[in-house]
């Protein structure tokens, strides 16, 4: 039955349509946005009166996995198309395997139909005894030569795609399978692996990854975020419909039924915020269930790709935690490709195009209300392969040539409207170097290497939705195996630019230092600004992962930030703005070694010994000339206690600048002797003791505040750079941190290299693990590893961290040399994220 024409305003009246059946709204959305299925659904809930059937939201899902397979097919007549939807009434399909397996038995079993053949070949009423069940297995077992319990997922996969067992219970099956393997391999020791690792959760991955969503969920008791929601629903590997039987149980002898996803960034660009989701979905997901995921270039645009890109993408992803199976180039398959296309032409599903850029957008209907045959389209085949072979050999220029793949005009999804697979070039590739002229488009490119690499969950951002179809188009097409395409919502956060060209501009024009420019959200601006990669983690895993785009304000990430470095960061006394306190009742060899925590709640952070001397410093805002009742820090008469010191001080005295009304230094007495008062305030300080390098002067402090003015920049008129904030970074110069600052920086760097190091040889040792291709770039645990994962908070002050304009030589020297700036060193911080708004802060 040919499907009619469709009308493109139909979906607007769909909906209602198709939730009178029984579906629920979002399936009801889905349903109507392939308008040629959505075209046959409204034909056979009015044939057979469907919205008075009563049907249950999973017969109504039914029904529509119905339509869309016979959308595919004009080989089912209506008396057969009748018998289907009975045989869902009856309630004899119920589910979207056995409609699939329905509707290939009509296209091959016309009128009349064989009703008890129909049952078996769709799995109606299929039963099995645990006798014949355990028989069918144990003869698999000794068929096949299974060793042991090793092999026990590759069997469960096995004996599942099997045609005896195709419709045979999953659990029913799992259990027979482990009681045959309990009695030819005698029982499995399953639980010595786990008892020697007693470290594995705290592993940077794959664990630690799982660890990051359960602590983001907010409790203990709730699921992981990869077995919930959109995640928790996805297929289970196998699944995936093929055309063949034989391709899935390949595919599975090949993954031994694990999952296997890939995360496939272009590298014509450094990676933002937004990705971050992806390399936590794909990663992450394939962890949790102990599969593999890929890093994959798609590196099929050479105009495009730089070095750089791909260096700082594979260190960006180990920088998060995550450690690829493989890493793998689209062009490691340019030879199968190229292959698979003369294939393409063979079946005729392709054909050589010559029309221009502007007649190809016409005819695929972006400038008229439909689409039309291009007049290439109908060319012989062998016409097809001569064209496609001067291609090859150079003979047209760029945009002479195109090689498109003839896929259906009359389906209401512009991805079926003939896509481009390859086009002509005049460009070297990084790898090929000039082997090629042509290059396959990323349509074409995106689903064979998925099948080639076998991956279990193609995972992708929802703006791929209308691409699933012609993604599985071309499997089918070239009858190889077929992933299955999912789409999950994009993060992106307001008030910020993620868009490559854009950022050049902004970067260009001198609005920014560069693509790590720490105002910008581009993951190696994080990086720099000193975000550290757990606190991202933290923050996707907490979002949680749907089907909706994630629109977050910015200051809901940084609230994640400072949630994530409350219990993590050392503190440190630091003064932003520094006032010069003078002692008086004390000596000026004055000095006691003051024992201080890094952290009062956090023990293992450790503490350090700094000096407290006649001469100290405490920030500006703490002193006011004029008093108040609701003040109750430093002023003339009045006292204050100091974070760790022995005693509270007294302010005596002060000294002004006479040309500008300043306050230049404050004298004060020591409350050491007798009952000292109870301060009502405490305030940070740090000493001047030039022998142990008191204190750290810091040359600039970068406070950053949003680029952008609005929550939309793309909003503005005439552009987004009329949402410029001219005043996005303050730089304060003159700070003072504690001399704590030295051990700390050195401690910090040493562990984060010992980690990443530790890191590197983990993934040198997993089989299989490493690179396809010898020019992969090397990236070293020093690469992993930068000033930026010094951080900690100043107290009352910032989290802060060190930013990679700096040069200290003394992080460099040996421990037993007194720490401290040397000649020619610089210093700089970075506000990471302010401190929550402290309700006494300000009295």
């Amino acid at each position: 039955m040919a499907p009619p024409k469709t009308d493109p305003a139909a979906s607007d009246t769909s909906i209602p349509l198709f939730k009178s059946i029984g579906l629920s709204q979002a399936k009801a959305a889905e349903a109507a946005k392939n308008a040629k299925s959505a075209n046959v659904l409204r034909n056979l809930i009015a044939s057979y009166n469907l919205t008075e059937a009563r049907l249950d939201e999973k017969q109504a899902t039914v029904v529509t996995a119905l339509a869309g397979q016979l959308a595919k097919t004009e080989s089912v007549e209506p008396s057969e198309q009748a018998f289907a939807v009975k045989a869902i009434l009856d309630g004899k399909l119920k589910s979207v395997d056995q409609v699939n397996a329905a509707v290939k038995y009509l296209e091959i079993s016309k009128a009349p139909i064989n009703e008890l053949e129909f049952d078996t070949e769709c799995g109606v009423g299929f039963s099995i005894t645990s006798e014949k069940l355990y028989d069918t297995i144990a003869s698999y077992i000794r068929e096949n030569s299974v060793t042991g319990w090793p092999n026990l997922g590759s069997v469960i996969s096995g004996v599942k795609a099997s045609p005896a067992l195709r419709w045979a219970n999953p659990l029913e099956v799992k259990n027979a399978v482990e009681k045959a393997f309990t009695e030819t391999f005698g029982a499995k020791e399953a639980a010595k692996p786990k008892a020697k690792d007693p470290k594995k959760e705290k592993a940077p991955q794959p664990t630690a990854t799982t660890s990051e969503a359960d602590a983001g969920s907010g409790s203990s008791n709730r699921k992981p975020v990869f077995e919930e929601g959109f995640l928790g629903a996805l297929h289970k590997p196998g699944e995936n419909p093929q055309t063949r039987p034989e391709l899935r149980e390949q595919h599975l002898r090949v993954t031994d039924g694990q999952v296997w996803t890939r995360f496939p960034p272009e590298p014509n660009g450094y990676l933002h915020i937004g990705h971050s989701k992806a390399i936590f979905v794909n990663f992450g997901y394939a962890a949790h269930h102990g599969g593999k995921c890929y890093l994959r270039f798609d590196d099929t645009n050479p105009e495009k790709e730089e070095a750089r890109y791909f260096e700082s993408i594979i260190e960006v992803v180990r920088w998060l935690g995550f450690e690829p199976w493989k890493i793998t180039y689209s062009s490691d398959y340019f030879d199968q490709l190229y292959d698979l296309a003369i294939e393409l032409i063979k079946r005729d599903k392709a054909y050589v195009c010559h029309c221009t850029q502007e007649q190809i957008k016409a005819d695929r209907g972006e400038k008229i209300s439909a689409p039309k045959a291009c007049v290439h389209r109908s060319r012989p085949i062998q016409e097809s392969l001569d064209e496609f072979k001067k291609m090859t050999d150079g003979y047209y220029r760029p945009k002479e040539a195109n090689l498109r793949m003839k896929m259906d005009l009359t389906d209401g999804n512009p991805q079926m409207w003939d896509l481009t697979a390859y086009r002509v070039l005049d460009a070297t590739h990084h790898r090929t170097l000039d082997k090629w002229k042509i290059y396959p488009t990323y349509d074409y490119t995106h689903c064979l290497v998925d099948s080639f690499e076998n991956i279990s969950h193609s995972l992708c951002t929802t703006e791929f939705i209308a691409s699933r179809q012609s993604y599985e188009w071309l499997c089918d097409a070239l009858d190889v195996y077929k992933p299955r395409q999912s789409e999950f919502g994009r993060l992106n956060l307001q008030g910020t630019i993620n868009s490559k060209r854009k950022i050049l501009q902004l970067v260009d024009e001198g609005y920014v230092s560069g693509w790590d420019d720490p105002r910008l959200y581009t993951l190696i601006a994080l990086r720099r600004r000193g975000v550290p990669p757990g606190a991202i983690l933290s923050f996707v895993s907490t979002l949680g992962v749907s089907t909706a785009a994630s629109n977050i304000q910015i200051a809901r990430f940084e609230q994640t930030l400072r949630q994530y470095l409350e219990g993590s960061a050392p503190r440190l006394f630091m003064v932003m703005r520094p006032l010069k306190v003078i002692i008086e009742n004390v000596p000026d060899d004055y000095l006691v070694m003051v024992d201080k925590p890094f952290h009062p709640k956090n023990p293992q952070l450790g503490s350090s010994q700094i000096p407290f001397t006649r001469t100290i410093y405490i920030d500006a805002d703490d002193f006011r000339l004029e008093d108040s009742k609701d003040y109750f820090r430093l002023a003339p008469g009045k006292s204050v206690g100091l974070f760790q010191a022995p005693y509270p001080i007294t302010c005596t005295s002060y000294k002004i600048d006479s040309a500008t009304g300043e306050v230049t230094e404050v004298f004060c007495r020591l409350e050491d002797s007798g009952t000292p008062p109870k301060p009502k305030a405490y305030i940070q300080w740090v000493a001047e003791h030039a022998s142990s390098g008191s204190p750290v002067r810091i040359d600039e402090t970068r406070i950053f505040h949003p680029l952008f003015k609005s929550d939309n920049p793309l909003a503005a008129v005439p552009d987004f750079k009329a949402d410029i904030n001219s005043n996005s970074m303050e730089v304060i110069k003159g700070a003072m941190v504690e001399v704590s600052f030295w051990p700390l920086a050195k401690r910090s760097i040493a562990d984060a290299l010992e980690e990443a190091r530790a890191r590197s040889a983990k993934s040198k040792a997993i089989p299989g693990a490493g690179s396809n291709g010898a020019d992969t770039p090397e990236i070293t645990p020093e690469q992993l590893v930068g000033k930026e994962c010094v951080r900690f908070q100043g107290l009352r002050v910032a989290y802060l961290a060190v930013d990679s304009d700096s040069r200290l030589s003394a992080l460099e020297e040996p421990s037993d040399v007194t720490p401290g700036i040397r000649q020619g060193d610089y210093l700089v911080l970075n506000r990471i994220a302010s401190l929550k708004e402290d309700a006494g802060k300000g009295m």
